[in-house]
């Protein structure tokens, strides 16, 4: 196209990607031209279908939210695209349809990192409503919707969160997605098993792809591309901002560190090797900085985001630097175990103990509060979690007793299980030092038969009187958050074994500011 016939067209207005490095353009600024006919022909050619796994965005502050995206035509197959770099346009703009562009710029999706884009859109309003979307080699992603954190010294306000984990794609549909877009919340808060790693089963109700369990940069890639072909999955991640860290399954079903499941069938040189292709995998698949790239088998999970004065939340990792679980209740009082590793325990403490906010939020994997499985006297702890790290874990009571308005957000179980936090499980009378929702999962466990569930579970609320609430619904949980209260509600499907679902409100809670524990209203 001759180029003054491309200043006529994007000065007409015509939905058209603008070329070049990220900058602000003003209601005066002069619109920048696109890429012209020589460098486009320049361009490897590229197959039809580039973002079949869609958008996202995620990590919000209050001047940046990074925008995501893979460019992957042949998902299932390593990707389909080209062993070389492409360059990848993206816009945020005031509008839907594009009208006011923003921030715009290019970035470089290279075969190193699976095609994937992750641009740090920078120079944002604060607590603003955004539309963003990409192009490359002629195609045009879907539109896709975000938001930034408010202003650092901002008070007063709301938040409305939605929590999510554990979506196993061979155990039903990611039907609450559906439900949690007619919710628009603010924020997607994901803690965790994000993909399951478990080998395909010709019986369930959508088969992983793959012949096993995936080991390898390539097959751990395939599984993600999988899950994120999700419909409601996809819908989700265009309509909100997400804030993620992973659990297990993401690497190897209950790993410790550096240690697998079946040691005796995992070399450590090999399961360290599994660990690097499964952290690489799973960043290529998130909105994250490039503070998130791995670096090998390590990888900076454990981060904070500050929503004005109303809401702190830190985002902990309780599976790299954990100690290897124990089995005995005589092991989980080991005081040398750690869940936290003393760096990111430290990092917590000062972040909770300083925090000017009015909600300090943790987003912990896995359950924090007790679950005594054994009827009457003596205790059978659920080793996997913070029952299997006593020691640690009531110090961090302790501590939260000293906090302002601490709030617990955790996955891992597929089931909901809300509970007020107490300074000693040990003896219930003790103080009340926080509140904990821990979310059912989102497809992980199926449609349980809900009858059994309580046959089984009921009876252990005697010896567990910190439970307010404990269901086998497969859903999600919303939290909206004022200064005055966390107002919660617990959101079930009836059912994940169809496309279609029907949801409804199973409990709804509040947590009071200055009155540590949850309340149970209906």
């Amino acid at each position: 196209m001759p180029a003054a016939d491309a200043a006529r067209s994007a000065l007409t207005g015509r939905r058209r990607f603008l070329a070049g490095s990220a900058v602000a353009l003003g209601a005066a600024a002069t619109v920048q031209l696109p890429f012209s006919g020589a460098a486009s022909a320049a361009a490897p050619a590229l197959p039809d279908g580039l973002f079949r796994l869609g958008i996202a965005s995620g990590d919000p502050l209050p001047d940046a939210v990074v925008l995501w995206t893979r460019l992957a035509p042949d998902p299932l197959n390593g990707g389909g695209m080209p062993d070389a770099p492409v360059t990848v346009e993206w816009q945020i703009a005031e509008d839907e349809r594009f009208r006011t562009i923003v921030r715009h710029g290019t970035e470089s999706a290279v075969p190193e990192r699976a095609h994937s884009v992750h641009a740090d859109a920078k120079g944002l309003k604060p607590d603003h409503r955004y539309w963003y979307r990409f192009r490359c080699g002629g195609q045009v992603s879907p539109v896709g919707r975000t938001r930034t954190a408010p202003d650092p010294l901002s008070s007063g306000g709301k938040l409305r969160i939605a929590l999510a984990s554990c979506q196993n794609w061979q155990q039903g549909y990611f039907t609450p997605y559906a439900d949690m877009r007619a919710q628009d919340p603010d924020l997607v808060l994901f803690v965790g098993d994000y993909i399951y790693e478990s080998t395909p089963s010709a019986a369930a109700v959508r088969v992983h792809e793959g012949h096993g369990e995936p080991y390898t940069l390539g097959q751990y890639r395939n599984r993600y591309a999988q899950y994120r072909t999700d419909p409601d999955l996809q819908a989700i991640h265009a309509q909100a901002p997400w804030v993620v860290t992973f659990d297990d399954h993401e690497v190897d079903n209950d790993y410790a560190g550096q240690v697998p499941q079946d040691p005796a069938k995992q070399s450590h040189e090999a399961f360290v090797a599994r660990i690097t292709a499964a952290y690489q995998a799973y960043y290529e698949h998130m909105p994250v900085r490039a503070a998130q790239v791995p670096n090998g088998p390590h990888v900076q999970m454990y981060r904070r985001f500050d929503y004005g004065r109303l809401v702190r939340l830190n985002v902990l990792d309780t599976r790299q630097f954990r100690s290897n679980q124990v089995s005995t209740q005589a092991g989980a009082e080991d005081p040398k175990l750690t869940m936290l590793g003393a760096r990111q325990k430290e990092w917590l403490l000062q972040g909770l103990h300083r925090s000017p906010a009015q909600w300090n939020i943790i987003a912990s994997q896995i359950m924090m509060a007790e679950t005594d499985l054994k009827l009457g006297a003596g205790k059978l702890w659920y080793y996997d979690a913070w029952d299997g790290y006593q020691v640690e874990r009531n110090a961090l009571m302790a501590e939260l007793q000293k906090v302002h308005n601490p709030v617990v957000l955790s996955g891992d179980r597929h089931l909901t299980m809300i509970s007020d936090l107490k300074k000693d499980f040990a003896h219930p009378s003790s103080a009340v030092v926080g509140a904990e929702f821990v979310g059912t999962s989102i497809s992980s466990g199926g449609d349980q038969d809900l009858a059994a569930f309580h046959k089984e579970w009921d009876p252990l609320k005697a010896d567990n009187p910190h439970w307010k609430v404990i269901d086998a619904h497969r859903g999600y949980h919303l939290f909206d958050i004022g200064q005055s209260s966390v107002d919660a509600q617990v959101r079930v499907v009836d059912t994940v074994l169809s496309r279609k679902a029907k949801a409804s409100t199973l409990a709804r809670l509040q947590v009071r500011s200055g009155r540590p524990g949850v309340q149970l209203l209906r």
